[in-house]
């Protein structure tokens, strides 16, 4: 049965998901990085897309970003994101009521 990763997701002014998890995919400037127990020590920087935590006890998530960067070491993850936000339409005056 394999270990499980200890994950933390942050941004800069938030936790955003702390827990275990038995993988962990994220798109790196050099193509998508897949992390499993054991795996060396990583330290990389993350383009725009999404990272996916899977399988641990604290249930799945995805979280789109920018960038930012991944830190791995002893099945420890750490991944610094700059979250993607859709920027709300502008929004156009109401006529006045004349």
């Amino acid at each position: 049965m394999a270990g499980s990763l200890t994950v933390d997701v942050v941004a800069p002014d938030q936790v955003l998901w702390s827990g275990t998890a038995e993988r962990v995919v994220a798109p790196t400037v050099e193509g998508e990085i897949g992390l499993l127990t054991g795996h060396e020590p990583v330290l990389s920087v993350l383009k725009g897309g999404t990272v996916r935590v899977r399988g641990g006890a604290d249930g799945d998530a995805e979280f789109a970003i920018d960038s930012g960067f991944l830190s791995f070491d002893r099945d420890v993850i750490t991944i610094i994101v700059e979250p993607h936000v859709e920027k709300a339409a502008e929004e156009t005056p109401a006529p006045d009521a004349a």
